[in-house]
């Protein structure tokens, strides 16, 4: 078996080189570092992983933490972490947690025992614990949700994504938004029912508490929350979801009433999941820039990685929306088209 030493004498370098140049250092010159590459190809040579992992007390590994692999917001922001990390000779671990707390907190375990080199995370609606990370001194960046622990951060302007939505619902003409949200102590649930107030505060107007519902983000809660509205007294005549999976669930009992969007229903989703282009009719979106998120949750942890945090100087980038209008949303009342089918 091919060693650093044999890698070193074929391409005339010392066995330094050749160990800088296999750990990515950056600053060899460009032409040792292709003769050391050329050599270990033509020798076989293959880097003991174990062994340098003991030497540096840490893995050539992230752990990617997230809630729901489930939905499409997350496989978009997984291939942005992973783009940056095989960039860098690094490997990911996706962790799926489901929300669960107990889930997390065994998957936070193991990337302490394994001593990864440091984690990619959306935190669970409930609060996540990190003590363990922070104390062995692995880089963690939150994604999505803030941690209440100084760590670097990414996160979307949730509120403002939302207050566009919901001010788009009333400038075509619906009166009685509501909105059908995450858990009352998720953070982004609560930024987007923050943004949809201000909405109506805009209008000098305050939404009924009946009008909102909160609900975990699974598309059978959200249908059972869109039923109880529109079987309510005084029913809405359009709805701001705040993702994906509970604009699935209101969908389902739109179809289940024999309710069409953009006719007999506004409806407005966060996030823009591949399907929402060619569902009928087209959904209104605000988009997320998801795999922008993984990248630069990538470049963050890189730039962690062997600097750990000090004092306060935890940095956050917050990203903007994007609403992208589709026949979901338009009003198009059954009045309106039958005096325009006459009038053709």
């Amino acid at each position: 078996m091919a060693k650093i030493k044999d890698v070193a004498e074929l391409a005339g370098v010392s066995a330094a080189t050749v160990s800088r140049v296999l750990n990515n250092v950056p600053t060899v010159d460009a032409d040792l570092a292709e003769r050391v590459r050329d050599a270990a190809n033509e020798l076989g040579y293959r880097a003991n992983g174990v062994a340098r992992s003991l030497r540096r007390q840490r893995t050539d590994v992230w752990a990617l933490i997230i809630s729901d692999i489930g939905n499409p917001f997350f496989t978009s922001v997984a291939r942005g972490v992973e783009d940056i990390a095989q960039r860098e000779g690094f490997s990911v671990v996706l962790c799926n947690t489901d929300e669960d707390p107990a889930k997390e907190a065994r998957y936070i375990d193991v990337a302490e025992r394994e001593q990864v080199a440091g984690v990619v995370m959306s935190p669970n609606a409930f609060g996540s614990d990190i003590s363990r990370l922070t104390a062995a001194g692995i880089p963690v960046v939150a994604i999505d949700r803030p941690l209440r622990e100084p760590v670097d951060s990414v996160l979307v302007s949730s509120a403002d994504g939302a207050r566009l939505a919901t001010e788009h619902l009333f400038e075509q003409g619906w009166t009685r938004p509501a909105c059908v949200t995450g858990p009352a102590r998720a953070d982004t649930a609560e930024q987007r029912l923050a943004g949809y107030r201000d909405a109506f505060a805009a209008l000098r107007r305050r939404p009924a508490k009946s009008l909102v519902r909160h609900t975990d983000y699974r598309a059978e809660s959200a249908r059972e929350a869109v039923a109880s509205l529109l079987d309510s007294a005084s029913p809405p005549d359009s709805f701001f979801l705040a993702n994906s999976s509970l604009a699935l669930g209101a969908l389902q009992e739109f179809r289940r009433r024999g309710l069409l969007p953009g006719r007999d229903v506004g409806l407005v989703s966060f996030d823009d999941p591949p399907w929402a282009g060619f569902v009928n009719p087209p959904m209104s979106v605000v988009v997320q820039p998801t795999y922008e998120i993984g990248v630069q949750a990538g470049e963050l942890l890189l730039k962690r990685i062997g600097h750990p945090l000090a004092g306060k100087d935890a940095r956050t980038i917050t990203l903007s929306t994007e609403l992208i209008v589709r026949d979901s949303s338009l009003h198009k009342p059954r009045r309106t088209r039958a005096k325009a089918a006459q009038t053709a």
